[in-house]
């Protein structure tokens, strides 16, 4: 079954992409040996991040479009947001990117973050191996914007494009210590609003002194909803992934994405349900001690 998927998924076939997603997902027995099999991809992978309402989704929209006006095939990785309690996505990305639905040259897939802390999926390391196995031109991986946590991306994407909006210019210095440290390329999204050139100027003066970066980092003005800059940001995002071919750069990512799958497989024999269920009977309990409990847990898996 796993060799037929995976001649199915490099001949480029949506279903077989969407069926392997899934059978990882649900760690079907096989997966780890369909996982060590496939070819080492070469498609480089754009992370879209920052602050919610930054127009990240549109932007993604606007990037779709003209990299298939090229002739190009599109992978979009939406991850969501999700609910705490069971784990299900609260936003649904494809909905805005509704154009692209029957594109024979675009493969969206919307993923639920279930509670991972970084704001991106569990499994988005696979799930991207596998789209780089299909065949794609370009991936896109447009995460939730939860904050400085954000950083995660920067281990995962290629190139890492940091959305923020005109109003942003007094959050600039509580940004700097998470996600503007992770930018690649800024894009100053909504900039035909008020004071746009005035807050790109200051950025722009800010990223000079600030980190002592060999190459500046691009700032692009955009008003995505109209399409405008658009072209700029492509050639930003291509100049930025023949720059990360250096060897150093490229290390260091698979690094982060190394050590993240070892912190996974670590962390498999921790059932949250059954730390749940000994929550259940523990926590109300006066001499409940949250690090005693997990000390407990991590040496016995019951505590």
């Amino acid at each position: 079954m796993w060799h037929q998927l995976l001649e199915r998924i490099q001949a480029g076939n949506f279903q077989a992409i969407a069926r392997a997603i899934s059978l990882v997902e649900n760690e079907v027995e096989g997966h780890e040996a369909f996982l060590q099999s496939l070819p080492n991809g070469g498609t480089p992978v754009t992370g879209i991040t920052g602050p919610p309402g930054a127009g990240k989704s549109t932007l993604t929209d606007a990037l779709i479009g003209y990299w298939t006006a090229e002739g190009k095939k599109v992978a979009v990785l939406c991850v969501d947001p999700s609910s705490p309690f069971n784990m299900g996505a609260l936003l649904g990305d494809r909905i805005r990117m509704s154009d692209w639905y029957n594109h024979p040259g675009v493969y969206i897939r919307s993923l639920a973050t279930r509670g991972s802390l970084g704001g991106l999926h569990p499994y988005i390391i696979e799930i991207t191996a596998i789209l780089q196995a299909g065949g794609f031109d370009e991936i896109i991986i447009e995460t939730v914007g939860v904050g400085q946590s954000e950083i995660e991306i920067a281990g995962l994407a290629d190139t890492t494009v940091v959305v923020v909006v005109p109003e942003a210019g007094d959050e600039v210095q509580t940004m700097k210590a998470g996600l503007m440290e992770i930018a690649d390329v800024f894009v100053v999204n909504k900039s035909d609003r008020p004071d746009a050139d005035a807050f790109v100027r200051n950025l722009r003066l800010m990223m000079a002194p600030a980190f002592h970066q060999d190459k500046p980092i691009e700032v692009i003005k955009t008003v995505a909803s109209q399409k405008e800059g658009i072209e700029a940001l492509a050639l930003a995002i291509a100049q930025h992934h023949q720059h990360i071919s250096l060897t150093e750069r490229k290390i260091w990512l698979l690094t982060e994405r190394v050590y993240q799958l070892i912190a996974k497989n670590r962390m498999k024999p921790y059932d949250k349900k059954k730390i749940y269920q000994q929550l259940q009977e523990k926590a109300q309990t006066e001499q409940f001690n949250l690090f005693a409990f997990v000390h407990d847990f991590s040496n016995t898996g019951n505590a």
